[in-house]
């Protein structure tokens, strides 16, 4: 039996539609590849990998969500090209692409607006992956308190949702997010 493999656009393609430089994207592939010899990422795969960033924690939620924004075409894999262009705008996009892909990750149903639920499964599967080893403690309250926080400031006409401009106009008025927001800068 054959495995099919995935043969990725051209390298001037991706130059062009990533802010990496052409020896970037070539190294990226070499790796890319050695992790994937087929081309393609499974979410189960994703998973793997994730978790070896956070062994103190469960991640496999918060993978899911990072990788249903990653699989733009949401084929159930993640290409080269989807990797790098998700790669390219979380650590060398404007405070502007990082922010609507934050909104994308929020937005889990895509239908362009950010529930009070929504949020809360994003935020406790941050505080799962972040462990039950945090400093200091997390209670069992900390998700749902942080979200009906953030969720008050974000929601501006109180409608119950979300919208991208509110989240976009929220967020760039608070310094601790811009700042985060800087943190994957140096990522490559």
């Amino acid at each position: 039996m054959q495995v099919m493999r995935y043969k990725p656009e051209g390298i001037d393609e991706l130059v062009r539609n990533t802010k990496f430089t052409k020896k970037e994207l070539q190294i990226m592939y070499r790796g890319f590849k050695q992790e994937c010899p087929t081309g393609l990422v499974n979410e189960d795969a994703f998973k793997e990998i994730y978790a070896q960033f956070f062994p103190q924690g469960d991640s496999s939620a918060y993978a899911h969500y990072v990788f249903n924004v990653f699989d733009a075409d949401h084929n159930g894999t993640i290409s080269f090209e989807e990797f790098v262009i998700g790669l390219s705008v979380l650590s060398r996009g404007s405070l502007n692409e990082k922010l609507m892909w934050a909104f994308k990750l929020y937005d889990i149903n895509g239908d362009g607006y950010i529930t009070k639920e929504e949020m809360l499964d994003i935020v406790k599967a941050i505080y799962d992956m972040m462990g039950k080893y945090a400093d200091p403690p997390i209670s069992e309250n900390a998700p749902g308190d942080h979200v009906e926080r953030v969720f008050q400031k974000m929601d501006k006409n109180r409608d119950g949702v979300v919208t991208i401009d509110e989240f976009m106009e929220t967020c760039k008025n608070d310094e601790n997010i811009t700042k985060s927001m800087s943190v994957f800068d140096t990522i490559l």
